[in-house]
């Protein structure tokens, strides 16, 4: 990144680019500065107790991650945006939870994934801060390189790290997702916010799998969003039976969170739910084949687990469909659902349907 040469009324421009943010549809948008010292020392410390589990890449960048001008040389200052999410679905996601013949997708997998069109938007972003200031130093992210894009968005303003590790807003909850401009441009920061989680421990003590170890600190290695997502092995077996019907992430700690009461519906067509994900079969989405999987995602975060991962994650949820013995015709379509995969030719397919067929005793 070349040093800007220009110079500009820096409070003015902060206006004009918090405005401009708006009106390419994000919420909220804030300035930090570089200085990420205490946020890389709790990185560290998460390392080191092997909280990312087979997220290797969260360690594999050294300081890149917490000092910003070493990934990007020459950021003086961040710009940090927030977007709203979540979808208007008429679905309780509460009672879905205890559904056990439906799957429970994270709210922010259910429509269009955000990267593109985030990314997309910042650099229109970009684009018209350059035509105002003349061309200058910039990169863009949205969940693509090593960043510490929460302790970025508390210092730009955006919310403060609530306990269960995702950021929160007075006004907004945190139903959102953020994305980085790292800038040559000496950019006046905002406050950083203060916590604001005070007692409430409702986030640890809805958590199914206790993955929030104390507050502030998230084992990922229990996370029903790693387990789910990042992880590629064997869902260990002792933590099968408390992901219930989660197939794809996790989301009772936003659920249950207090602040969430402020948050709106997203205002993004691209989020909205795609191919009934908001409220679907757990049988139809086990028997979808490798070409109707890859086809119902495109364009959706989810493909990304792919094929294997998605018919592991069901199987497990099928398997915890206890409550179906009380319900024969249920009960008989998902026991044969399993056993029409039983050979499939994924040895990890077929350990997860063997244990969901011994749960239901088949």
């Amino acid at each position: 990144m070349r040093q800007t040469q220009n110079h500009f009324d820096q409070p003015a421009l902060t206006t004009l680019i918090r405005r401009w943010g708006e009106e390419l549809g994000f919420q909220q948008v804030g300035f930090a500065d570089t200085d990420l010292g205490a946020a890389e020392t709790q990185l560290q410390q998460w390392l080191l107790a092997g909280y990312h589990g087979e997220m290797e890449y969260m360690a594999r960048h050294g300081s890149k991650r917490s000092r910003p001008a070493e990934l990007e040389p020459g950021t003086l200052s961040v710009i940090s945006v927030r977007m709203d999410y979540l979808p208007q679905t008429g679905v309780d996601p509460w009672h879905l939870l205890t559904s056990s013949e439906r799957g429970y997708i994270s709210r922010y997998a259910l429509g269009r994934d955000y990267h593109k069109l985030m990314r997309k938007r910042l650099q229109q972003l970009a684009r018209r801060i350059a035509a105002h200031t003349g061309e200058f130093g910039y990169r863009v992210f949205v969940d693509s390189a090593p960043v510490l894009e929460k302790p970025l968005a508390q210092k730009a303003g955006l919310g403060w790290v609530g306990k269960h590790s995702n950021i929160l807003s007075r006004s907004a909850g945190s139903w959102f997702f953020l994305g980085e401009i790292y800038t040559d441009l000496p950019l006046p920061p905002d406050h950083a916010v203060d916590d604001h989680c005070g007692r409430c421990t409702a986030c640890i003590d809805i958590c199914p799998t206790a993955a929030i170890v104390e507050p502030y600190v998230v084992d990922a290695r229990r996370c029903i969003s790693y387990l789910t997502i990042e992880h590629r092995g064997s869902i260990p077996e002792a933590l099968r039976p408390l992901l219930g019907n989660r197939i794809y992430g996790c989301d009772d700690c936003q659920l249950v969170c207090p602040w969430n009461r402020f948050a709106g519906w997203s205002k993004e067509v691209d989020f909205l739910p795609r191919h009934g994900l908001e409220n679907p079969e757990l049988v139809e989405l086990f028997l979808w084949s490798e070409e109707q999987f890859l086809r119902n995602t495109e364009g959706s975060p989810i493909r990304r687990i792919g094929h294997e991962a998605w018919l592991r994650n069901i199987a497990v949820a099928l398997g915890n469909a206890l409550e179906n013995r009380q319900n024969p015709p249920a009960r008989d379509a998902i026991i044969a659902a399993l056993r029409q995969r039983l050979e499939h030719p994924s040895p990890l397919v077929q350990e997860h349907i063997r244990w969901a067929l011994a749960r239901l005793k088949q």
